[in-house]
């Protein structure tokens, strides 16, 4: 990943509402959320949270698919883990020990 797409990524979820949205997508995969749905979950405005969903959709961290007249947003995890493998790359100097608890607390996800 490239220095400038991460900044983008990180960028985008350094806001409260996006962090939140993001975060409310991950939780809800595989099946995504209509952005209506969205909104009223975050108790944010419709229109408010379109612009926050495309913040996140520029910077490569969600998705929409049309489905009539409803977009459904999903989280794109392997941008996620594209981003959360750039940050611990060199995680720790090369000391894989180091690395294990995060690791640990990392695992029992999915």
């Amino acid at each position: 990943m490239e220095k400038n797409a991460v900044i983008s990524a990180l960028g985008a979820l350094a806001q409260d509402t996006r962090l939140d949205a993001f975060r409310l997508l991950v939780h809800h995969e595989p099946e995504g959320l209509a952005a209506g749905e969205v909104a009223k979950a975050l108790d944010v405005p419709q229109n408010t949270m379109s612009v926050h969903l495309a913040t996140l959709a520029r910077a490569g961290l969600i998705r929409s698919e049309r489905r009539s007249r409803i977009i459904n947003y999903r989280a794109d995890l392997d941008q996620l883990k594209v981003l959360t493998l750039f940050l611990v790359k060199d995680c720790c100097g090369g000391k894989a020990e180091l690395c294990e608890p995060l690791i640990a607390e990392l695992n029992p996800c999915c």
